[in-house]
């Protein structure tokens, strides 16, 4: 505009012109700065090799439980005919699964249940063992274990523990876990199954009152099941015009099949929910019950209870609080997805990534060929998904150490963070995930294909993640609800829970102008320093929350509050998303800190730098929008993230073996071979 302003008004003073020029030039250079960016890539070519060493890094990753997972991956590996094969029937595989189970449990003296209440985060870290050799047995031994026998200790009572533990330990006592109906998926308030009290007989009626009531997707339920847990709406006779109160969902233990010769129970009927998408090793059924009477010591009585004259008793007033309490007991699902998830993610990482290294294709003219991973495309597919497999590994380490602290203290505050917490990393990670199984397929491209590759069984067990234990957009929303609960929260002056103490600070930061001065910062250091990187990520969200606080504000007033939900449910989702990013980041922080090896802790900061700036530069246009970020810095920040992603491909190798996955967990031919020496394998096993 100056420069303008001199031409239209003719020939000035020199000097004036040449000040004026000059501070045009400044201004412009502050955008542009290819002097700062060149001094930017010299600064990151000084950077240090790093040195990793593989056993240190898997010695701090998998922690004190790495014991029991190899004990579990030694197991399978003396059983080779316990090994899943890649081409397999669904009746096959059911059999094999439950062949699996049995003799991890009896031969080789791993018993997951004793786990489960009383060290929670061994229990998981089985889980992820299992898991990762074959998932339909992870989930199988989820159904058993987390499910059917979690249900009996944490809403039973003693006399359940005394009954069923040491049957469900050994598998004497295959169970199932009946919530979900036709009808009635995420909305649990909603099940149709009712079970009413006869007090002639002191025994309770489970019926199916229409074909929506149907206990659809039961695990367990088609082959193998003897009991489950039913949820179902408990009715008591009264002697008013109504004749029976309901009050509310409870849970019931029915024998479904005979204990001696397997044959279904009297009143019950079980049909085949046939071959799935994935976990064709899981036997999946459908449960109908027609006046199927069970005892009434088989009510699971923790937070409700009848006696035998038919009165109802409970240490919680209300239907709402006790169906509350019911299903923040069961809430260890959603960890042990989000866990799983991630053991999922770390198999194909491990694959893609060493398949990336060994392939070569293409290359300088008269010169060898490259591995595809020293293309930038394929860093930029792999490597990003590589730090965030690190990152989501830490977030859910913290989540496991969270949930066992809650079994043990039951303090209100902290099931509340564990409620928000599992929602949120489920959700999130089995999302992310899915996505990254297909990015890992296609980046071996016609290789990746091949079913021994492991990328296609692996996407499609592990799919119905984002579903089963609360669908993954509900949970989000569940999570967005819980952070304007928050926010009403801040300006009534109340007190933040752990979760959310962030937001006290970032939302004042946020109501508050961007400093003009810390948008331009491009420095490496302040670019790398936690501090920015989290402050970004906080601010976001805080961004989010207020701004959707505001549209919901002005909609409710013409839509209602249902309609104004709907109106800005998208724009929940993306709040959500950014808390549960936020708080992965954070714990990631924490455990770079916490690495006690130097070399290891490094590595692990060079990761977390290219996990944090990733993510900003995804999402630079929420920045730029409110000038969080100045031109020149959101240059510097893509500069940046690409520069660490090809620092992180240095080291990738290192980085993956650290997983330390036995080589029949990753057995892709492609991930451990050239392709070559697979094509040899590959004609070897069809016969040429």
């Amino acid at each position: 505009m100056e420069l303008q302003k001199i031409s239209s008004k003719g020939p000035q003073n020199s000097e004036e012109t040449a000040e004026l020029v000059n501070r045009r030039i400044n201004l412009l250079t502050l955008h542009l700065n290819p002097v700062q960016e060149l001094e930017l890539l010299r600064c990151a070519g000084k950077m240090k090799a790093i040195k990793v060493s593989t056993e240190a890094l898997s010695e701090y990753m998998r922690g004190k439980h790495r014991d029991i997972q190899e004990k579990v991956f030694a197991y399978f590996n003396s059983r080779p005919e316990l090994q899943t094969p890649i081409e397999i029937s669904k009746d096959e595989h059911r059999e094999l699964c439950m062949k699996q189970l049995v003799g991890l449990v009896r031969e080789g003296g791993i018993r997951p249940f004793r786990y489960v209440v009383d060290d929670p985060a061994k229990y998981f870290a089985i889980a992820e063992a299992v898991g990762s050799v074959d998932m339909s047995l992870g989930i199988k031994m989820g159904v058993q274990y987390s499910l059917w026998g979690g249900s009996v200790i944490n809403l039973g009572t003693k006399k359940h523990r005394d009954k069923y533990f040491d049957g469900i330990d050994n598998v004497d006592y295959p169970g199932c876990f009946a919530m979900t109906e036709l009808h009635h998926g995420s909305n649990v308030q909603g099940l149709q199954t009712v079970a009413t009290f006869d007090p002639l007989t002191d025994e309770f009626i489970i019926d199916t009152p229409n074909d929506g009531a149907i206990k659809w997707w039961i695990g367990n339920a088609a082959v193998h099941g003897k009991f489950a847990t039913v949820f179902a709406r408990l009715m008591l006779p009264t002697h008013d015009t109504k004749g029976v109160t309901d009050m509310g969902v409870h849970a019931f233990i029915v024998p479904i099949r005979d204990m001696k010769t397997h044959k279904t129970m009297p009143g019950v009927e079980i049909h085949d929910c046939g071959h799935k998408v994935g976990l064709n090793g899981v036997d999946n059924g459908a449960l109908r019950f027609r006046s199927v009477r069970i005892p009434r010591d088989n009510l699971l009585n923790r937070f409700g209870d009848v006696s035998r004259d038919g009165r109802y008793t409970s240490s919680l007033p209300t239907i709402s609080k006790r169906f509350a309490a019911t299903l923040g007991e069961l809430v260890g699902g959603r960890v042990g997805l989000a866990y799983s998830s991630v053991g999922v993610l770390k198999i194909a990482v491990v694959i893609a990534t060493r398949y990336s290294l060994l392939r070569q294709q293409f290359g300088p003219p008269k010169q060898p060929e490259v591995s595809i991973l020293d293309y930038q495309s394929q860093q930029h597919k792999l490597m990003p998904m590589l730090a965030s497999t690190y990152a989501f590994h830490f977030a859910t380490l913290h989540l496991v150490e969270k949930y066992s602290e809650m079994k043990k203290s039951h303090d209100e505050e902290l099931i509340g963070d564990v409620h928000a917490l599992s929602a949120g990393l489920k959700a999130y990670i089995t999302s992310y995930t899915a996505k990254s199984l297909s990015t890992c397929r296609e980046a071996c491209g016609g290789h990746g294909y091949a079913a021994v590759n492991r990328f296609g069984i692996l996407r499609n067990d592990h799919d119905i993640f984002q579903t089963f234990e609360g669908d993954n957009t509900v949970l989000l929303q569940q999570v967005a609800g819980l952070l304007l609960k928050q926010y009403r929260e801040k300006f009534r002056g109340g007190t933040l829970t752990v979760t959310w103490n962030y937001l006290r600070q970032s939302m004042n930061s946020y109501l508050a102008q961007p400093n003009p001065v810390t948008a331009r910062w491009e420095s490496e250091e302040h670019l790398r320093n936690p501090n920015f990187q989290l402050d970004a990520f906080r601010y976001r969200t805080s961004r989010l929350l207020q701004s959707v606080a505001i549209r919901l504000q002005k909609h409710s007033k013409t839509l209602g509050g249902f309609g104004a939900w709907n109106r800005c449910l998208n724009h929940l989702l993306t709040l959500a998303e950014s808390h549960i990013e936020s708080f992965i980041l954070e714990k990631f922080i924490e455990a770079v800190k916490n690495c006690p090896d130097e070399n290891s802790r490094a590595a692990l900061k060079l990761v977390c730098d290219l996990y944090a700036l990733d993510r900003i530069w995804n999402d630079i246009g929420t920045y730029r929008n409110v000038d969080y970020v100045a031109p020149n810095k959101a240059k510097a920040i893509h500069k940046l993230a690409d520069y660490l992603c090809f620092q992180v491909k240095n080291i990738a190798r290192e980085l993956v073996d650290a997983f330390d996955l036995p080589d029949y967990v990753t057995r892709a031919p492609i991930g451990v071979q050239t392709p070559s020496e697979a094509y040899t394998q590959y004609t070897q096993n069809v016969g040429f």
